[in-house]
């Protein structure tokens, strides 16, 4: 019995340790949770910008058909997956593994395509589409490789409240992987912050550019535009030196737009879960030492009430 006294005094003392640890990485994600969120909120002003614009060029964003707005046969995709750098932070990868499976084995959406309100889909059969990666985080790109799917580009650094500089190299890539006709389709696979215990994985279309899934993000960006008054712009624009420059310019930016966007919801995303994952430690770490503290005082008692009775019976041993 005293080695069983012993044993759980020492359990009570790693778990109480244990615990101290968690309570400290709780109150670090929380403190990170809310300068991600700050920089969600803080790109809404560009958000109501690129919604004007767009909407008031719709004109000439639907004439085009070249460049990065050329729609072809989806015979190849390029995925941008956004995870962590490290773990402790609940389902938030797990989240991103299975949307990434259930697109692999069924990429049906995958391979569709569109020209303004209709859908172009691929005839290529599902098993023959090629399906490449771009990562950005440690765990990304073990989660890829781990489907022994091809890497082009990791960013392994590029997770925790990045500048909108720091994703012009993301950009760049696809950018010129689309261009080339490498590939005919990019997409991104984030975590999208939606509350403190509410995050939904999400994947978005980046390339061809649609008019109807930028302007769709954009109000996801900001729910709240048609309180600005932002849902059909009235304005008439005098474009300089011309439509089709301005949109050369325009569309790069709107790219770097949605890639930020996509990380700092999924950094919001991240710490969130951590810092729940780790309130829940440490509320489990309390339970688990008030039951172990529980059980040593039982023993206690009991090891206390069998002493007094071995006391009381050689009393009675010497009287008789």
């Amino acid at each position: 019995m005293a080695n069983n006294t012993k044993e759980i005094r020492r359990r009570i003392k790693s778990i109480g340790n244990t615990k101290k640890i968690t309570k400290a990485m709780e109150m670090v994600s929380a403190t990170k949770m809310r300068r991600a969120v700050a920089s969600v909120l803080a790109i809404r002003p560009y958000a109501h910008s690129a919604w004007s614009v767009l909407t008031n060029l719709a004109r000439a964003f639907e004439s085009k058909n070249k460049g990065l707005l050329e729609v072809r046969e989806v015979k190849s995709v390029l995925i941008l997956v956004i995870t962590s750098n490290k773990g402790l932070c609940g389902s938030f990868n797990s989240q991103i593994i299975k949307k990434i499976r259930q697109e692999l084995k069924d990429p049906s959406r995958l391979k569709i395509n569109r020209v303004g309100n209709k859908k172009i889909e691929s005839k290529i059969a599902s098993e023959n589409l090629q399906v490449d990666f771009i990562t950005i985080g440690k765990k990304s790109e073990g989660i890829i490789r781990g489907l022994s799917k091809k890497i082009i580009a990791s960013f392994p650094e590029l997770t925790y409240l990045p500048s909108i500089e720091s994703v012009r190299p993301v950009v760049k890539i696809i950018m010129e992987e689309y261009l080339n006709k490498n590939y005919d389709k990019v997409v991104v696979v984030y975590t999208d912050y939606i509350s403190t215990i509410n995050q939904q994985a999400k994947i978005r279309q980046i390339l061809p550019i649609s008019k109807i899934d930028i302007e769709k993000q954009i109000a996801e960006i900001d729910d709240t535009a048609g309180e600005y008054g932002l849902e059909e712009p009235k304005l008439e624009y005098k474009v300089e030196p011309g439509p089709d420059e301005v949109l050369d310019f325009i569309f790069p930016r709107l790219i770097e737009m949605q890639i930020y966007h996509a990380v700092l919801e999924s950094n919001a995303s991240k710490e969130s879960v951590r810092m729940m994952a780790m309130r829940n430690a440490t509320d489990a770490a309390s339970d688990m030492v008030e039951d172990l503290t529980l059980t040593y005082n039982q023993l206690r008692q009991t090891k206390i009430t069998q002493e007094i009775a071995e006391i009381s019976a050689g009393s009675a041993a010497l009287r008789g």
